[in-house]
């Protein structure tokens, strides 16, 4: 895998011609490296009620800078790895440092980022065996904690636009595959979706999305990524295909690297300048091998 990895990057030279915007292939030096002089996000920790576990549940919100409840903002749901919670992409991943350089520099739309915890069960905790049956099904779990719950709570307690076309769901590894699984089986809720080598609970791509002109119709954009040596790289692989075959647009954006988070900080880079515009879907297949 390597040895093509060069190759896929150039055949993605052309994200700035297709979106009006200059072309980075990757994420520049220093993207993830706090900057003094801009203007600053802000994180807080917020409580909400929810229905499904039965107890109250965490999550991480980060609102962007010069944050007015009098603005009402689309809304980007992050989700983390099977041995994370709310706080794993704030403790390795700097997104509110990401963000903060991006719009500084005026690369995404104003944005607020939901970071909750993806294990819905009452002792949510990354602890013990994190592998453990329970502690996977609470995974799938959280789909019904993550549409019944939590996001009414941040509609009713946030400036947020509510229609699907301003809500994206995005995660890596096992949150990858929820985000696929969630995104594409709730395309009524999600508009934008992507997986950040998404893992082994990614469901099969003919569930993924058992119809392709629904997902053709509905799909704002839908981002694939992984690294070309990590070991899931064929979960990501063999629904890229099947996307291809059937004809459902999406990019398809394999980089160096492994199941690691600089993987995934260029993944949260690429796709969050993306989101919120308008794309078109005709010229996705630019990215494709």
């Amino acid at each position: 895998m390597k040895k093509i990895a060069p190759l896929l990057l150039s055949l993605t030279i052309g994200f700035g011609d297709l979106f009006g915007q200059d072309f980075e292939k990757q994420a520049p030096e220093g993207f993830d490296i706090v900057r003094s002089d801009i203007s600053k996000g802000k994180i807080d920790t917020i409580s909400y009620p929810s229905k499904t576990v039965g107890v109250k549940r965490r999550a991480l919100i980060y609102t962007p800078p010069s944050y007015s409840e009098n603005k009402k903002y689309p809304v980007l749901y992050l989700l983390h790895g099977i041995g994370g919670d709310e706080k794993e992409w704030l403790n390795h991943g700097s997104p509110q440092v990401i963000l903060d350089n991006l719009y500084a520099d005026g690369k995404i739309e104003p944005m607020i980022v939901v970071m909750p915890n993806g294990r819905a069960m009452k002792d949510d905790r990354a602890i013990g065996n994190v592998m453990a049956l329970d502690k996977q099904e609470a995974f799938a779990t959280f789909e019904k904690d993550l549409l019944n719950d939590l996001i009414p709570f941040i509609e009713k307690e946030y400036p947020v636009l509510k229609d699907r076309e301003y809500r994206a769901i995005a995660g890596l590894s096992m949150g990858g595959g929820q985000s696929l699984n969630f995104g594409l089986g709730n395309l009524n809720m999600f508009a934008w979706v992507a997986g950040f080598s998404s893992a082994p609970n990614t469901k099969e791509p003919e569930v993924l999305v058992p119809d392709p002109q629904v997902a053709r119709e509905k799909l704002k954009l839908l981002w694939i990524s992984c690294g070309d040596e990590d070991n899931l790289l064929r979960f990501s692989e063999r629904t890229h295909q099947y996307l291809v075959e059937n004809d459902v647009p999406h990019i398809y954006y394999i980089e160096p690297g492994g199941h690691d988070f600089k993987v995934w900080k260029n993944g949260l880079f690429m796709f969050s300048k993306l989101l919120f515009k308008q794309v078109d879907p005709s010229t996705f297949y630019k990215y494709r091998l």
